[in-house]
Order: C-alpha cells, then sequence, then structure tokens
C-alpha cells in the first residue's frame, strides 16, 4: 500500500521528527497479531477440523504464527460471510469503512485465522424457544406475547426500621506508623 513520504522538520533537533516512521503492511500490529497467554506453539488440530460453508458467519481473528493467507491488519476483529471455500482457506465477504461509506470487500484467509462466530447464537435460541411457546399456545388457544420487554424499575418495598439504624459512614484516617 503506497503511502506519501512524510516530511521531517527542518530543525537542526534530530528529536523533533514527525514520528512514526514506519508504515509497513504490519505496522503497529505488535499486540493484535501476539498469541495470547499460554496460546504459544503448535496450533491446535482443532482448527484444522471445523467444517465452514457457504454462508457461514464468521470472524477474522489472525493468527501470528502463521503468516500465509493472513488477512490485512484493518480485517482483525471483523465479522463477515463465507462466499467461497477452498482446500486450505475461505473467502469472506467483509465492509471496510471507507471515509463516509462502507465498501463490500471480498478476501480470501487461510482457515488458521478464521473462527465460527457465536453473534448469532442468542438470537437462534430465542426463535427456537419462540416457535416452542406458540405452539404450546397454539393449542391451549391463548395469545402469547413474543416480543421482549425491557426490565423495569424495582418494586415498591418497606424498609424495617428495627435492628436497622442509620450509621454515618466516613473513610479510615490514613495512618503512617509502621
Amino acid at each position: 500500500m503506497w503511502q506519501p513520504r512524510r516530511q521531517l522538520t527542518t530543525s537542526t533537533n534530530h528529536n523533533t521528527a514527525v514520528m512514526p516512521h514506519s508504515y509497513g503492511l504490519r505496522a503497529g500490529t505488535r499486540y493484535a497479531f501476539s498469541r495470547g497467554f499460554k496460546e504459544a506453539g503448535m496450533i491446535r488440530l482443532s482448527t484444522y477440523m471445523k467444517t465452514y460453508r457457504v454462508g457461514d458467519i464468521v470472524d477474522l481473528k489472525v493468527n501470528g504464527a502463521v503468516q500465509k493467507g493472513m488477512p490485512h491488519k484493518v480485517y482483525h476483529g471483523k465479522t463477515g460471510v463465507v462466499y467461497n471455500v477452498t482446500k486450505s482457506a475461505v473467502g469472506v465477504i467483509l465492509y471496510k469503512k471507507v471515509d463516509n461509506r462502507y465498501l463490500e470487500k471480498r478476501i480470501s484467509v487461510r482457515i488458521e485465522h478464521v473462527q465460527h462466530s457465536r453473534s448469532r447464537e442468542d438470537f437462534i435460541k430465542r426463535v427456537k424457544e419462540n416457535a416452542i411457546k406458540k405452539r404450546e399456545a397454539k393449542e391451549k388457544g391463548v395469545h402469547v406475547h413474543l416480543k421482549r420487554q425491557a426490565v423495569g424499575p424495582r418494586d415498591a418495598h418497606f424498609v424495617k426500621q428495627a435492628g436497622n439504624k442509620p450509621e454515618t459512614v466516613v473513610p479510615i484516617a490514613y495512618d503512617t506508623h509502621i
């Protein structure tokens, strides 16, 4: 990716140069692409045993141990849809924000950098529960509300005064004695 060359200040002091000076493909990924705590070393076989199908929703999470098929850093953490499956990679449709719009991008990524997304699990679970509720309500002949309701405030209640005298809470004074 081409970037314009940055101008240095005309000062004789070399410490006043415009920083940073690194604009490489993986610049600024020291922490983003590092392996997690106790996750260094060989890649688990379960990574290769997962099945990806066209239409699956996947999350891109770059594995720094595998340089082949690594997506660009802007796609790290993004969610997309699989549109192509090959032997060791998947094609993913993602949306990249460019200025004031989102552009559809199609990238090929090795499966080491891809995980099945769990974003729809709660929704699918709720759909199944609603289907059961709807079926039971139809058998009983009653109407059931399936929309989620916002949690209201707590119910009114009395605070018992017996054995519950008010007390003043103050911070403990700082003590320097050892």
